[in-house]
């Protein structure tokens, strides 16, 4: 054996393995204290890119103040109800109607069905009184499906969520203060629901109106109680507090909707043509559209999802499952008090 084809035991560096999804492991250098719990992030995130996510929104506010308009905006195609089932000429509805269309949305290989609920009619009659009930029905008939599907024997392997994760109220931009029909609706949904208000067609007032309006609806909401998202009893650490402060301080977003692209300074924009100029939508000199987006997709949808299912789901659920007892205590001559004392 010649020294050229000798073997020296400790020049021996180990031939680089094969890991599960083919990538290199393992080298010359090993860190033995690593033991790879970081690794559950990817396994995460792999499954989460298999199974897709799921948005459901609902636009509430009266015609005509470009609901249609921001849900294709916001998404930068048509998915509003309007935008795929339009007609010659569409009547306002004697009464409110509840109307849903899904997409299927795909960016970066990442798959989302979208479900955008729309409300025609609402605040459209003369008389609106009660008209937020349709909609709080529907918003509890969705948790009441989930709930049902859940409770099942033999439930399904991934339970189809059609509960609504966030409603976006439109504001009129009166400039002057929420109408008693505003402070009801959102007074009585923020209760089952996260409400997102923001000012409809801000372009119509001037930056001090607007200033001056945003900041009396933020008074309004506090005087009459109503917790708009991002709730501040939900906030999980100073971190999430310290964020979701400079939230609560610009709602409501003042916005502008419009899905007409124009020539500007040779960019090509998303904005609204006036013969003083372009309202480019995604600036935040212009409108709040940017910090709107930025809330419901970029940085909090999933913390909207988990709100809705630990804390609005759950209240329902709760409420509901204590009904089913007291019903089933009674049927069962079991007295209301002594019922109670077993609960606790």
């Amino acid at each position: 054996m010649t020294m050229s084809e000798a073997v020296m035991p400790d020049a021996v560096v180990s031939p680089p393995m094969g890991g599960l999804y083919g990538e290199k492991v393992g080298g010359p250098v090993v860190d033995f204290s690593y033991v790879g719990i970081d690794a559950i992030l990817e396994q995460m995130r792999r499954k989460a890119m298999k199974q897709g996510f799921e948005l459901n929104i609902m636009v509430v506010g009266q015609s005509g103040l470009g609901k249609s308009t921001l849900m294709n905006t916001l998404f930068k195609s048509k998915v509003s109800r309007k935008s795929v089932l339009a007609t010659a000429q569409e009547k306002i509805p004697k009464t409110i109607e509840i109307k849903s269309i899904s997409h299927d949305i795909e960016e970066k290989g990442v798959r989302m069905k979208l479900t955008v609920i729309d409300t025609p009619g609402f605040g459209d009659q003369i008389n609106n009184e009660n008209c937020w009930q349709p909609i709080m029905k529907f918003i509890n008939d969705q948790y009441e499906a989930y709930l049902q599907e859940e409770i099942n024997i033999n439930r399904k392997k991934r339970i189809p969520d059609s509960r609504v994760h966030c409603c976006i109220y439109f504001i009129p931009p009166t400039g002057h203060c929420l109408r008693p029909l505003d402070v009801e609706f959102m007074r009585r949904l923020s209760k089952v629901v996260n409400i997102v208000p923001v000012i409809a067609k801000a372009d119509t007032l001037t930056l001090e109106e607007r200033d001056f309006f945003k900041k009396k609806i933020r008074e309004e909401l506090r005087a009459n109680g109503i917790d708009v998202y991002p709730q501040k009893e939900f906030d999980e650490d100073a971190e999430d507090r310290m964020i979701n402060e400079k939230i609560r301080e610009m709602i409501p977003f003042a916005v502008v909707g419009s899905d007409q692209e124009y020539q500007v300074n040779g960019r090509r924009l998303l904005g609204r043509k006036t013969k003083w100029g372009t309202i480019e939508v995604e600036n935040i000199a212009h409108c709040e559209f940017a910090y709107l987006r930025d809330l419901l997709i970029r940085t909090h949808m999933q913390n909207i999802k988990d709100i809705t299912s630990s804390i609005h789901y759950e209240m329902y659920r709760v409420r509901r499952l204590n009904e089913n007892n007291s019903v089933a205590a009674h049927a069962n001559g079991i007295p209301e008090h002594h019922h109670a004392a077993h609960e606790m």
